[in-house]
């Protein structure tokens, strides 16, 4: 029997009509280890696989029928470590076309606040941005706690979605006290990091408490980041308090989860981390058990 190639594709659209042919030990050689399902360690070493570049972006993956006489397992085997790897982010399934490695998801630092378009430069990318609206609004009572404000005081609200190589990463929706930053609505958003104009007002952040959340992409979020509704994203809030210790920006970003990766740097600091008592409340969720929650939009 012919052992299955890899199809290599260009891009999204096109599949290389070649396949390029690996040796048969691609798919058939997986180490197997007493104790452990075998649709785990199928996952396993495929996912190593893909990490040392041996599938790369873009590979067409083998059907499961063929996949399965390969490695002599089941079917339903295979099914299950593909499933995994693709909720992992590492495949991508197109129906009616095939099951693909994923492109390489884009390291977010949690170790370091900067912002997105400084943080994509560090890895010698250069992001776009589309803005989607911008204007000025009073605060709410949520944000008006957050950021320190009075009720109803004059706010800025930028929403913009964020892009790597024409493909939305992230879709941002921030608050700024109109006060501190007076005039930024009137400045190039589109094509600037607002954290550099900022600047311009001796209010860049400098100090922030960023909190994750997966969540479900609800309709709005899912067309601007061009995914299915109740695809899988990540919430992350953050406040944002400049080198004058006032609170100018809290920011809500939802980030494509098959895309984006989060990586923090930890250092073991004595028995207590400093600083963690101080970590303010948000908010409480619907039982009243004090967990953060995800703050109304005002």
């Amino acid at each position: 029997m012919q052992r299955p190639g890899i199809a290599r594709r260009d891009s999204q659209d096109q599949v290389d009509a070649h396949s390029v042919a690996l040796p048969d030990s691609l798919w058939v050689d997986v180490p197997r280890r007493s104790g452990v399902a075998a649709y785990v360690q199928i996952e396993e070493e495929l996912a190593e696989r893909i990490r040392s570049g041996m599938l790369r972006s873009g590979d067409r993956i083998p059907p499961e029928r063929e996949l399965a006489e390969q490695m002599q397992v089941s079917r339903m085997t295979v099914r299950q470590a593909l499933g995994r790897l693709a909720d992992r982010g590492l495949l991508v399934r197109q129906p009616g076309r095939g099951t693909f490695v994923s492109e390489p998801k884009l390291v977010q630092s949690l170790s370091r606040l900067s912002g997105f378009y400084d943080q994509m430069i560090s890895h010698g990318i250069l992001p776009t941005s589309r803005l989607l609206s911008a204007g000025e609004i009073p605060a709410g009572v949520a944000v008006a706690e957050v950021l320190a404000l009075r009720l109803a005081e004059p706010l800025y609200k930028v929403v913009r979605v964020r892009f790597v190589s024409g493909v939305p990463l992230v879709l941002e929706t921030s608050f700024f006290p109109a006060r501190l930053v007076p005039g930024l609505l009137d400045l190039d958003l589109e094509r600037n990091s607002i954290y550099r104009l900022m600047e311009r007002y001796d209010a860049r952040p400098t100090r922030a408490i960023q909190s994750l959340e997966p969540v479900p992409a609800r309709a709005e979020e899912a067309v601007a980041l061009e995914v299915a509704e109740g695809t899988p994203v990540m919430l992350v809030e953050r406040t944002g308090w400049d080198a004058h210790g006032r609170a100018v920006e809290y920011a809500k970003d939802i980030y494509r989860g098959d895309r984006s990766r989060f990586v923090a740097e930890l250092h073991l600091d004595g028995d207590r981390i400093e600083g963690a008592g101080d970590l303010p409340t948000l908010g409480s969720d619907d039982d009243g058990n004090g967990r953060l929650s995800r703050l109304q939009e005002p």
